[in-house]
């Protein structure tokens, strides 16, 4: 039996127009990927080679602060210019910045590494601003569950592209011609992103930003989602910048490392987004966010038994798998969230605002995720990642209601 891909999105009563919105999402997402893709993927097997400490390898997420501070110059990218220039414009000062990180001297993380590191956050920042905005405007309610599908799935494969594929070729290429093509990639994306659909936001919006937002989130009501966003992806944020430097401890080589949690295991989270995809349109977005967002957080007690029960490298390569799978399926729901609540008119503010508190959680656990893996050790500190991915749960009752689930 032949496999229909717009079957398994849950897209296959969607029309060719609708059609065509995903492939401008799947490519936004992309680009909004590829920055991620250095920052996550790279620098830590990168600065670990190097002979970085887990300390600072940890420490470096702090520098990921834009991002949870961006919300501040939504406004900005809300009221003045073309969405689409706002991308293109930031992707070629990424380009830039990256092709000059192989030429800082790594006798330990210096001045320099740490401001080229927060330039390179702050223009992925904003353009990510530009990219939720115009995708929340584009989607209509009934292509959401296919499109957080294809824009998560879009944004992993980027990490495998960029970040998997420039680990693996680090096998058999020096890091400085590898960050010089990524440069180069990265510039043409940006050039590119300026030729999709011009999507403009009605001159009321533009000038009106500020009574839109503070329509939306001023109410008692807002409390719980906030500290839903705030606290649903804490473990997985805390997890991850140790995932890494625990394959490195563990004796793995690079080519394996680049192989499994980071290519393989980006196509199985690729598999798991386009499922949750295909999940939302069955069974709508509330159940998706606890149902698959469970499977995602169980996933860490993976890593901490393969360290205490020392099950070699067959179960470190297992509990990637199961990890990797369910993090496509947590990550996707939260998108489709994020994605149901905004206003289209007002998505610039509203998902930059909902955005910034979700990751200002994850950039400050991920800050320390380095001392708490030396303090307690990999195996105590996984399990404990688990545990603080459950206070989310205690506030579902009062996050159904901004959900507004399509009816059949």
């Amino acid at each position: 039996m032949k496999l229909n891909p717009w079957t398994v999105l849950g897209a296959e009563q969607l029309s060719p127009r609708s059609r065509s919105k995903l492939a401008v999402v799947a490519f936004f997402y992309f680009i909004q990927g590829s920055p991620t893709a250095i920052l996550w993927e790279v620098l830590p097997v990168y600065l670990r080679f190097h002979g970085i400490s887990l300390r600072a390898i940890g420490g470096l997420r702090l520098l990921e602060l834009p991002y949870s501070l961006k919300f501040f110059w939504s406004p900005f990218v809300h009221r003045f210019g073309d969405r689409r220039v706002w991308v293109g414009c930031c992707m070629l000062g990424i380009a830039g910045i990256v092709a000059v990180l192989p030429f800082v001297g790594l006798g330990g993380v210096n001045w320099t590494v740490i401001i080229l590191v927060l330039l390179l956050t702050t223009f992925s920042a904003t353009q990510d601003i530009a990219i939720d905005s115009y995708s929340v405007g584009l989607i209509n309610p009934e292509e959401e569950g296919p499109a957080n599908g294809v824009r998560a799935s879009a944004y992993r494969i980027a990490l495998v592209c960029v970040g998997g594929g420039t680990v693996l070729l680090a096998s058999f290429l020096d890091w400085t011609p590898l960050y010089l093509i990524a440069a180069g990639f990265f510039a043409l994306l940006g050039a590119f992103a300026m030729r999709v659909p011009r999507l403009d936001l009605s001159p009321a919006s533009r000038k009106h930003w500020f009574g839109g937002f503070v329509g939306w989130i001023a109410t008692w009501r807002a409390i719980p989602l906030v500290l839903f966003v705030l606290l649903y992806k804490l473990g997985e944020f805390a997890i991850g910048p140790m995932v890494k430097p625990f394959w490195v401890d563990q004796g793995r080589s690079v080519f394996e490392i680049g192989l499994i949690p980071t290519t393989c295991g980006i196509v199985l989270s690729v598999i798991g987004s386009l499922a949750c995809g295909s999940f939302i349109s069955r069974y709508g977005t509330f159940r998706a966010v606890w149902v698959l967002g469970l499977f995602q957080a169980v996933s860490n007690l993976g890593y901490a038994v393969v360290d205490w029960v020392h099950l070699g490298p067959f179960g470190l390569y297992s509990a990637s798998i199961f990890e990797s799978f369910t993090g496509g399926l947590g990550t996707a729901a939260f998108l489709a969230l994020l994605m149901n609540v905004c206003e289209k008119e007002h998505a610039t503010l509203q998902y930059a605002f909902l955005s910034s508190v979700f990751s200002l959680s994850g950039r400050l656990v991920g800050g320390i995720s380095g001392l708490g893996a030396e303090r307690f050790g990999y195996g105590n500190y996984f399990a404990m990642t688990f545990l603080l991915s459950l206070p989310a749960y205690l506030l579902l009752p009062w996050i159904k209601p901004w959900i507004h689930e399509r009816k059949e």
